[in-house]
């Protein structure tokens, strides 16, 4: 079947034709793509996303019928600040005729967001930031959490540790929310297990010396020091780890939040046999591993983040629904469309599924980070130890305590 065809059937574009007429002249849409793109989490997201956003745009046009929308895609600098992003993503909104917005490279910066794009009849496409209060207390129907959020990241590892033998936890966390949600998340993870979490300790956003707190891990004798951080935070506080002997001391290190690029940046020989809980690995299959090998040919050899694989694959899933509606002006039925489509076959994450409290559901991956001798190619850096289904990835619908939810 040709590839474009496959979309328009998982997407039900057949069922539902779209409704601007061949007469009529093109309806514009805009995504902007808000992401990091020069600070800690310029690796995760970035010009990455932007390209992948752009590259769902490409495989839509493909689409028959797709040429009745014409599609711009912009980006900007939220520089991981919460007042900025909103300033841009207000100025876009009102002003640059921007739909829906893409990445948002923080939890702080979603949670900021959420409301206006409520506020605004517009769609906000979370791909990159964590905290599962997006799809709890703060959720609208604007909204649209994609890739993963911090209950699925805690209860894939921290269950998978804790039923391995590692009761005591320490965590180090970063002092912003999505660090906020990863250790309430694993630690009630941790809790449930029989374990017991020994004490924290919180570190501003970007640090550079982690000296103390790895210290005071030391000092806790906790088997488990966990990092509830990400990106260059999680990079140094792993080197930084290693520097003071906390492996070879006994304890082992859990990083609630890796991807593929700290990995890449830390080393295998750094890295190796840490495990980790993603929803996307470029070499899972045919589809994901066409999709990496496209992203690194257009990215200086860099294989694509699981945030920069949830900007194609939601970017796509956007476009499709705006076909149907047949404009992206109304937000509210964009984001009702998308979540109508019910269950289908997303290219790079299988069964995927909306949920009314816009969290959208696919399987999850617990993998371990290879040796230098048992990767073969480049970024060839996890085996899957074992597949987290849909089910049982993500909180319950009736626990997340979103309004929406009746």
């Amino acid at each position: 079947m040709n590839k474009y065809r496959y979309l328009v059937m998982i997407f039900g574009l057949m069922a539902g034709p779209m409704t601007v007429s061949a007469a009529s002249a093109q309806t514009t849409v805009k995504l902007g793509v808000l992401a990091d793109m020069s600070g800690i989490f310029s690796d995760i997201g970035s010009m990455g996303a932007y390209d992948a956003t752009k590259m769902a745009v490409e495989d839509f046009k493909k689409v028959p019928g797709s040429d009745k929308l014409k599609i711009e895609v912009i980006s900007g600098d939220a520089q991981n600040k919460p007042d900025v992003a909103r300033g841009i993503a207000r100025k876009w909104f009102d002003s640059e005729g921007v739909d829906a917005l893409v990445d948002l490279s923080t939890s702080a910066i979603s949670l900021a967001i959420a409301p206006l794009a409520q506020e605004l009849n517009k769609v906000a496409l979370f791909t990159a930031s964590g905290t599962s209060d997006l799809t709890g207390k703060a959720c609208t129907p604007n909204s649209v959490h994609w890739t993963y959020d911090t209950w699925a990241l805690s209860h894939g590892t921290a269950d998978a540790i804790t039923k391995g033998g590692g009761k005591t936890w320490f965590f180090i966390t970063a002092d912003f929310a999505l660090g906020h949600s990863l250790e309430r998340d694993a630690s009630a993870v941790v809790n449930a297990n029989g374990g017991k979490v020994v004490g924290s300790v919180k570190h501003p956003s970007d640090s550079n010396d982690f000296a103390s707190y790895l210290l005071q891990a030391q000092a806790s004798r906790a088997e488990i020091v966990a990092l509830a951080n990400a990106g260059g935070d999680t990079i140094k506080a792993i080197k930084q780890a290693s520097e003071f002997g906390i492996i070879q001391g006994g304890q082992k290190l859990a990083g609630m939040l890796l991807f593929i690029s700290d990995i890449h940046s830390l080393g295998l020989k750094t890295a190796q046999g840490l495990r980790l809980t993603t929803a996307f690995y470029w070499d899972l299959n045919e589809k994901t591993r066409s999709f990496g090998e496209r992203f690194a040919a257009r990215n200086n050899g860099r294989y694509p983040s699981m945030n920069q694989a949830g900007a194609y694959s939601a970017a796509l899933a956007y476009l499709m629904a705006v076909a149907k509606v047949g404009s992206p002006k109304d937000g509210v039925a964009v984001v009702r469309t998308m979540r109508e489509m019910g269950t289908f076959e997303d290219p790079l994450f299988g069964k995927t599924s909306l949920r009314d409290d816009g969290r959208v559901v696919h399987d999850m991956m617990l993998v371990e980070v290879k040796t230098p001798a048992e990767s073969k190619k480049p970024f060839d850096y996890y085996k899957v130890i074992s597949t987290i289904p849909a089910a049982e990835a993500f909180r319950p619908l009736k626990e997340g305590n979103c309004p929406l939810v009746k």
